[in-house]
């Protein structure tokens, strides 16, 4: 049987997150996203050189740090640069469901100018997450004309 060159499942990026304590963040992963624990595979020392989890069908990888090869997580970054953005069915239920188990709210749920019903916030492992549902189907232009009204710019002229 031939090999899939690209792994089923992994049909666009999969964000790969270096975590101080992942054995931790994957339970928290769990109860707080509803994350299902694909696999994990554990050094001696106990920590977990990878592991995968997904939420809803988003692939997403994780591992320790390895702080002298350069693999740091946001704790020890000081943040993270990076925000991961997943579209749920019910984005009040899964922030209210995150903000529960120890997630902190960095931007509540509101209605977005683009469509999107949506809530940013951070796990306790520094990680940024974006949860949104769509709301409103909307063209580009629309998303355009909408983004010049909230910066309150007027509408370009030809």
């Amino acid at each position: 049987m031939p090999v899939n060159p690209i792994p089923e499942g992994y049909t666009a990026a999969t964000p790969y997150l270096v975590v101080r304590g992942c054995a931790a963040a994957i339970d928290f992963y769990k109860r707080a996203f509803d994350a299902r624990e694909i696999m994990r595979l554990t050094l001696p020392d106990g920590t977990i050189g990878h592991a995968e989890i997904r939420i809803g069908d988003a692939p997403i990888m994780l591992a320790d740090e390895v702080p002298n090869m350069g693999y740091l997580g946001p704790q020890s970054l000081g943040g993270s640069p990076v925000a991961i953005v997943l579209y749920v069915e019910n984005v009040d239920a899964q922030c209210a469901q995150a903000e529960r188990e120890g997630a902190t709210m960095l931007k509540p749920v509101v209605d977005e100018f683009y469509g999107d019903r949506s809530g940013t916030l951070t796990d306790p492992f520094g990680h940024i997450w974006t949860f949104s549902t769509r709301i409103e189907n909307l063209t580009p232009d629309e998303m355009q004309q909408r983004f010049d009204q909230a910066l309150n710019r007027p509408d370009d002229e030809d």
